[in-house]
């Protein structure tokens, strides 16, 4: 076995990251970051980052600089190491025994003990902090590794960037590497301005990737200020070539691993039960985003699935007495179910899954589940057992007897009060996994993605199998299942007599057959693909093997007996240690030059340690407070109590509100609590708007005090973009032979035309007359449809979907926010948040003021734009009408067809008539509100419709 040093950086497979230094002093540029740099190398799924900052203190006096990175849950930290005045001061990863002495030494000296902590849905933070002379140069170097795991069709690298301040040097790098062939590349930021879209340069060939960052000083400042407009996500996805075969085998330094993920399977019909948690603790947002989700699940079914579903407090209740078919007719009645969900009561899981086992069994018994399908049981809850049987370990071991290995469960955890531990082990003793789901404005999002995971199986009872003369220590080998858009991972080490060519054969069930898979790869040809030192790392693939045989044992461990967990443990950390991963198993001791053996301990954070703490609170706020010549950082959420778990079992009550935890951060061996918590808040730099183009607009702005054009109530625009009512006037009666001088209310429309090819100017639509959702816009050669609910006493669009056909797309925005979905995932985006995406024939851009801009070389600019004024609603902006097809239709599209205007009206040169096909409109010459360049409006005079 080939040792690879500790000093060695990593890979990753959902890469986040986030470069951030702070000092202590309220004097921020005494520490100048003048270099920063991100290297990550991803060679056949595997990544290597390497994230390097260099710190001088300008001050005459001593200054603490502080090095933060978040990295993802799913990696390894392998180095870490600081270059002070020329001396390193590296990191040295142990058991975790052994360095819990130095933890204790350290804590017993009064110094700060804990360098890594969970922040995240997927990241974890690590921070360390070092006194720097006058004067003196600091460089800090954190290596990490992991392994991109294919989810949904894809794999995400997902970096946070936030350097806080003007850097000279700020470089991100990223190198793909995939053999098999890259099949699409995408790159997405919510920091991203057209001032930095020149720092961002993209090169791709077959087999390789380049993705370059590298913003200048002025790309980087705010407009007008010498802040960093520097603070966001940076994501990369893509995804690789692959056929109906066995997969690729890839081979490297004396290892080999083998993907497989055959594309063209049909789908296996399921039997799902979804067991849904109604008890007290439920109530409010978790119940109604629940019944959300479970509506858009229902949706999804096959009409080839069969289902059911469970809901349980202190109770447990079937919805039918057996499983039904997925027919239109019967997820209808499911959707009026959903709907009617109520929560309140105690929480009875051991029923309530043993319920959903016996519908199972008695479907099985009956002969009615249909052959090789598959039976998943899908259980969300938000909290701990309270009622019937309430021994986590007791429902664990009931469970997996009932079940048998006959199904799978899946196990979602709502919020931070739930014991993840508990229903961990409940899905790995029953073939499945389980999830957290935050609670968050997006908590219906998430369930519907996790549900798109499972809801395509393509395989059972996979096995992978290799000539026992040709290979050794091979990671997992047999897999219960496999799902559309996943992958699996096998590799192992290839041994010195093997023959020339490795070849595999991969078994497993389809629905109604068995089927095998066979590949076979050349030794010497593989060996030679991986020779670039541009793009590879020295031996990646064994580091590829350690890294996936650790993760797999750690989940091993979770259902092991007492007797198994030992040995796997031992081979765990063998490896841990021989490889240098900071795992849970084991801590990286960090030592540094003040005082006498100073050191600091970096141990893994658990997902089982985070019940009741809130470590993802949307935007936290962060304080700092000095301790003797100690500092600690608290960050705490919204303000909130928590309900009281006496609630669960008790009567109904008024609506949950959100909570959230602080974090604690241990100090000289004491917790210390924030001195009161904090609302979450943003910071809310300046950002260029996107360009928009020319407009034709009239120079004249509406004043601030603007009326509704429904009610006519007045209100007044503010300064932090809100609007608000004003006093109304009262009501006045004119005397006789006197007309009273109230200006007619300027109204903001729906939509504003551009017709193109007219002599007259733009057409404002007015929609008076609305029943059900609306076909705005569609275009076959175009590939473009938009849909939109209109309500007509708000006179606003309540939510708009854009639909594109090529690539696969599609945009629902609603008032509060808006979902993206790509190959079945969903992204959601608030408004005024910038939003950078280019895929491959799509480009999305969201500036600041909210306008969201579709727009490709070849098609129509689609806008959408959250409106500001009276109530909550959506506009419509479309632009480059001119390229689109003579066959376009809708509500709105009519008027690009052979659109005929009339002369002016003899009495009124302000009416004109409009002719559209066998339609007759009457166009009136109004003043409105042009809102395309934001809220309140620009005064224009268009050719108002109303329809």
């Amino acid at each position: 076995m080939k040792t690879s040093g500790c000093t060695r950086g990593i890979a990753l497979v959902l890469l986040s990251l986030l470069a951030a230094l702070c000092t202590t002093t309220a004097k921020k540029q005494d520490i100048e970051v003048y270099s920063l740099t991100v290297d990550s190398k991803v060679s056949s799924r595997f990544a290597h980052t390497v994230v390097t900052s260099r710190v001088v203190n300008r001050a005459e006096t001593a200054q603490e600089a502080t090095f933060q990175v978040e990295l993802p849950k799913r990696a390894f930290i392998t180095n870490f190491s600081m270059i002070i005045e020329g001396v390193t001061y590296p990191g040295n990863i142990k058991e975790k025994a052994a360095a819990q002495e130095q933890y204790s030494a350290a804590v017993a000296r009064g110094e700060s003990a804990g360098l890594l902590k969970a922040t995240g849905r997927k990241t974890e933070q690590f921070q360390v902090s070092v006194s720097v002379a006058p004067s003196a140069k600091v460089t800090f170097e954190l290596v990490y590794e992991e392994l991109l795991k294919r989810q949904l069709g894809a794999y995400e690298l997902l970096l946070k960037v936030q350097p806080q301040q003007l850097v000279k040097h700020l470089q991100m790098d990223i190198h793909i590497f995939e053999p098999q062939g890259i099949s699409f590349l995408e790159t997405e930021s919510t920091f991203m301005t057209n001032e930095l879209v020149d720092a961002l340069t993209v090169s791709q060939n077959k087999t390789k990737a380049h993705i370059q960052f590298k913003p200048t000083l002025s790309q980087q400042k705010s407009s007008g200020q010498q802040d960093t407009v520097l603070n966001g996500n940076f994501i990369v996805r893509y995804d690789v070539n692959r056929t109906v075969s066995g997969g690729s085998i890839q081979i490297e330094g004396g290892y080999f691993v083998h993907y497989f993920a055959p594309e063209g399977l049909p789908t296996i019909p399921k039997n799902v039960i979804f067991v849904i948690d109604k008890s007290g603790s439920m109530r409010g947002k978790k119940i109604h985003q629940t019944r959300e989700a479970l509506i858009k699940i229902l949706d999804d079914l096959s009409p080839n699935d069969q289902f059911n579903l469970v809901s349980f407090s202190g109770d447990v209740t079937q919805w039918r007495p057996s499983l039904v078919p997925a027919s239109a007719e019967n997820v209808n009645q499911a959707r009026s179910y959903a709907t009617g969900i109520q929560a309140q009561g105690g929480t009875n899981i051991n029923d309530a899954m043993l319920m959903a086992v016996q519908l199972l069994d008695s479907a099985n018994q009956q002969e009615l589940l249909p052959e090789g399908s598959v039976s998943l049981i899908i259980l969300l809850t938000d909290g701990d057992p309270t009622m019937g049987e309430t021994d986590p370990a007791r429902i664990q071991k009931n469970v997996k007897e009932a079940v048998g290995g006959q199904y799978s469960v899946f196990s979602l955890g709502f919020g931070f009060d739930v014991s993840y531990a508990f229903l961990e082990k409940l899905a790995l003793d029953n073939g499945g996994l389980a999830r957290r789901i935050y609670e968050d404005s997006d908590s219906a999002l998430q369930l519907q993605d996790f549900y798109q995971e499972v809801a395509n199986p393509l395989l059972t009872a996979v096995t992978f199998e290799y000539p026992s003369n040709a290979v050794e220590d091979v990671s997992q080998d047999n897999f219960r299942l496999l799902f559309k858009g996943s992958e699996i991972v096998v590799a192992g080490k290839i041994k010195d007599q093997s023959p020339d060519v490795l070849s595999a054969k991969v078994k497993g069930k389809m629905h109604m057959q068995n089927i095998t898979f066979q590949t076979e790869s050349s030794v010497a040809e593989q060996e030679k693909e991986f020779q670039s030192p541009k793009y590879i790392f020295h031996s990646f693939m064994e580091r590829l093997w350690a890294y996936l045989t650790i993760q797999q044992l750690l989940e091993k461990m979770v259902s092991a007996s007492n007797a198994e967990k030992q040995d796997l443990e031992t081979h765990a950390l063998t490896l841990s240690l021989h490889y240098c991963f900071v795992t849970p198993l084991t801590s990286m001791v960090v030592t540094k030059p003040e005082g006498k053996e100073q050191s600091e301990v970096a141990e893994k954070p658990m997902e089982t340690e985070n019940k009741h703490r809130n470590f993802h609170s949307g935007y936290p706020l962060s304080k700092f407070r000095t301790a003797g010549n100690r500092r600690s950082r608290i960050t705490a959420g919204t303000t909130g109590k928590r309900p009281s778990d006496v609630g669960r079992a008790g009567p109904p009550g008024p609506p949950d509100v959100p909570h959230h935890y602080p974090l604690y951060y241990h100090i000289a061996g004491e917790s210390l609590l924030p001195d009161r918590l904090l609302a979450p808040s943003v910071l809310d730099g300046t950002f260029r708007s996107v360009d928009l183009g020319a407009r034709d607009t009239f120079p004249a702005r509406v004043p601030a005090v603007a009326s509704d054009p429904v009610t006519g109530r007045l209100w007044e625009r503010k300064a932090s973009g809100r609007s608000t009512d004003l006093p109304q006037p009262p009501k006045t009666t004119s005397l006789p032979g006197t007309t009273a001088a109230v200006p007619a209310p300027i109204q903001a429309p729906p939509v504003i035309l551009t017709l193109p090819g007219q002599s007259v100017d733009r057409l404002c639509v007015d929609i008076k007359h609305s029943q059900g959702p609306m076909n705005l816009l569609s275009d076959p050669e175009q590939g473009i449809e938009v849909t939109a609910q209109y309500t007509t006493e708000k006179a606003q669009f309540s939510w708009i979907k854009v639909t594109f056909k090529n690539p696969e797309l599609q945009v629902h925005a609603f008032s509060e926010h808006v979902v993206v979905t790509r190959n079945r995932r969903n992204s959601a985006f608030k408004w005024k948040e910038t939003l950078f995406s280019v895929i491959p024939g799509l480009q999305m851009t969201m500036d600041k003021a909210g306008l969201l801009l579709l727009s490709s070389p070849d098609r129509v600019t689609i806008g959408l734009l959250p409106w500001d004024g009276p109530g909550e609603g959506l506009r419509l902006l479309l632009r480059d009408t001119d390229r689109f097809s003579s066959r376009v239709g809708g509500v709105l599209g009519q008027f690009y067809q052979d659109v005929v205007w009339g002369p002016p009206a003899a009495a009124n040169d302000s009416q004109r008539t409009l002719t559209v096909g066998d339609l007759e409109y009457t166009a009136t010459r109004l003043l409105k509100l042009d809102y395309q360049e934001g809220s309140p409006g620009t005064e224009i005079s268009c050719w108002s419709v109303e329809l």
